[in-house]
């Protein structure tokens, strides 16, 4: 089975007719307009997270875009970012999952149980912690995938189910504090190394080569699809989106490098961004999670595992909701009942908004990202300006509901 995972539309063909130069030069902008207009999905997103950071960047007078406030941007939406990834890939499938934001609670207080109740070593207890939420994804998988249970119903049940099995551990009651290392690693910035400047020297290092990855990247991309007779963007839309991602790169860079560095945490999301984004572009397991959400009765008779894929993708889920629940204790430095409210509405709305599609089949990782940061700078940047958290919450599901919306309406304008 060959599934288009852009579901891009078929180029267009060349002008009738021998236009000279002028006209090609007077058509470009219309080539432009139009590749814009077929990549829609693609780019939406990205010119929208660019306007709301220029929104409340002129807002604040400048507030947001402080070094401190950049880094303190990463840290505060690290674990919603990371839970955005594990969600996107369940939407694609089809699914959905309730029980992340309870399930990084119950990862949270198992690693305070067994680090400051039984003073187990923390990189031991952080497997154990991961092992666990493993097996408590695999488990949600096992009666979503064989059992034929909806996953709406076996997550919600989770939910509640590990709400309560955190109350139980933590005996209502707050517990901590946890190692200095272990704080680190949600706290913690990279160290500095090489001659004394006025930046970060190992920051600068890794943005600048990470611009270099990205567009080395974006151009095999391209090339691939233009090897398979795929509808690529045209050539001036694509050196303006690789112009604009790496300035936005830079300016991200210059602006961490200039505080203390790069927050570790960052270098966590890096590693599970660039994994995951390789997964569902080359691997065969990717295709599988795309044939699934876009259209499961033909990737069973295309041979696709549909069940074990299913059961994989939330065992992945479980996996990130425990380096959520991980990284969220320790950068508040204890393990609450009340860790984890609304996690899962975070990630769902980060995912949607990030570019899924509510019938499935249809995202990426980088869009989840994006979609979290979307709602990342919105709080941010409302709580700068003390617009109150009614009112956040207000324009929030604004924003998702316009996301969804759009989705729909993208849809129909392709398929008419």
């Amino acid at each position: 089975m060959s599934t288009d995972m852009t579901a891009k539309t078929p180029a267009a063909p060349a002008p009738a007719g021998g236009g000279g130069s002028a006209s090609g030069a007077a058509g470009l902008p219309r080539l432009m307009l139009d590749g814009m207009r077929r990549n829609m999905r693609q780019y939406g997103m990205l010119i929208a997270l660019g306007l709301i950071v220029a929104l409340f960047a002129v807002w604040t007078g400048g507030d947001l875009l402080l070094p401190r406030n950049v880094s303190n941007l990463v840290l505060q939406n690290s674990y919603i970012l990371i839970l955005s990834i594990g969600m996107m890939l369940v939407i694609i499938a089809g699914h959905i999952d309730l029980s992340v934001g309870s399930l990084t609670a119950f990862t949270g207080s198992m690693a305070a149980v067994l680090m400051v109740q039984h003073d187990l070593a923390w990189p031991l207890a952080a497997l154990l912690c991961l092992a666990i939420g493993a097996v408590a994804g695999a488990t949600q998988g096992f009666f979503i995938a064989y059992l034929g249970i909806p996953s709406f119903i076996v997550t919600l049940a989770g939910m509640l189910l590990f709400r309560g099995l955190t109350e139980i551990f933590l005996k209502g009651q707050t517990l901590g504090p946890f190692p200095r290392a272990l704080q680190k690693v949600a706290n913690g910035f990279l160290p500095e190394v090489g001659p004394e400047t006025n930046y970060h020297n190992l920051t600068l290092l890794l943005g600048l080569a990470l611009i270099v990855f990205l567009v080395l990247q974006e151009v095999r991309d391209r090339r691939q699809q233009r090897e398979f007779c795929l509808d690529v963007p045209p050539a001036g839309l694509f050196l303006l989106k690789l112009l604009a991602l790496g300035s936005a790169l830079l300016v991200v860079t210059l602006l961490l490098a200039s505080y203390k560095g790069a927050p570790i945490v960052l270098l966590i999301l890096g590693v599970l961004v660039v994994g995951f984004g390789y997964l569902m572009r080359n691997a065969v397991v990717g295709r599988h999670i795309y044939a699934i959400g876009g259209n499961l009765p033909a990737a069973k008779l295309s041979g696709v595992k549909d069940k074990k894929v299913t059961f994989l993708v939330f065992l992945n889920m479980g996996m990130l909701a425990a380096l959520a629940g991980l990284v969220f204790a320790a950068r508040f430095n204890a393990a609450s009942p009340k860790a984890g409210l609304n996690f899962e509405l975070e990630a769902i709305a980060a995912a949607f908004i990030g570019g899924a599609s509510m019938s499935g089949g249809v995202g990426t990782v980088l869009g989840a990202i994006i979609g979290g940061l979307v709602l990342g700078v919105l709080n941010n940047g409302m709580n700068l300006v003390g617009i109150g958290t009614d009112w956040q919450q207000v324009i929030k599901g604004a924003v998702l509901l316009a996301a969804v919306g759009f989705d729909v309406w993208n849809k129909r304008r392709v398929g008419s």
